[in-house]
């Protein structure tokens, strides 16, 4: 699986795909990570020169009706899809889906994430800024708008990482043992490891005394049926 990533800030994704799971998914080629920085496409008035030497590419702009705050241009953001799409192009075999973060979208799941990797081989994702990006690119390139949550962010940088970190798990050889994904076990809210008795001193009326916690019975019983019944909520 190949994720394409439009951020400004590609530089926010360094920790998180250096570490960990992700890291080793990367090395070991079960996924790839690109990203596409849209400023490289700003052109016209918006690319300024200044005597120093120094360059300035603005990407946003006012929006039009009037509102706070400003919206990423539509052209810098359609030439960065059009030059991944165009190398994908290359690829006969390339499946591409294009998403476009929106507070409105779809709300992203773990079934949509599975199905994705079943259906798609590359994945570009937009990453919005400021007041979100000129609804022309959506009529340019056909996007799937996703939400992660009911609330806005800053950026879509967050959202992409999500979406990064669920797909990867749903590909085989990322994990370890692909069957110790938590989403397809009978799964519970609470899990216990050892000791079997946990002691905790607590203070209460100026009083130390120690609290014993202990793990449900049902877990130490071995019966499996029941183990899973629990797990479920089933009494």
């Amino acid at each position: 699986m190949n994720f394409h990533i439009i951020t400004l800030f590609p530089e926010m994704f360094d920790s998180y795909l250096g570490e960990s799971i992700l890291a080793r998914a990367i090395k070991e080629k079960k996924i790839k990570v690109n990203f596409v920085n849209p400023r490289k496409f700003v052109s016209g008035k918006y690319r300024k020169v200044w005597p120093d030497g120094n360059v300035s590419l603005q990407i946003d702009e006012r929006p039009y009706g009037g509102g706070p705050g400003m919206v990423m241009m539509a052209e810098p953001i359609i030439k960065a899809i059009d030059s991944i799409v165009k190398k994908l192009e290359k690829k006969k075999t390339a499946k591409t889906l294009i998403i476009n973060f929106v507070p409105s979208g779809e709300k992203f799941t773990t079934d949509f994430a599975y199905k994705t990797t079943k259906k798609y081989t590359d994945v570009i994702m937009i990453c919005g800024r400021y007041e979100g990006i000129d609804a022309r690119v959506d009529k340019v390139f056909k996007t799937k708008k996703i939400s992660i949550g009911d609330y806005v962010l800053t950026g879509g940088e967050l959202p992409a990482m999500i979406l990064i970190d669920c797909m990867a798990r749903q590909i085989p050889g990322v994990l370890g043992n692909f069957d110790s994904r938590e989403e397809s076990r009978v799964s519970s809210s609470e899990i216990y490891t050892r000791p079997e008795i946990f002691e905790f001193p607590t203070t209460k009326n100026g009083q130390i005394k120690s609290k014993k916690y202990k793990v449900p019975p049902v877990l130490l019983s071995g019966d499996h049926k029941k183990i899973e019944n629990w797990k479920l909520g089933k009494k």
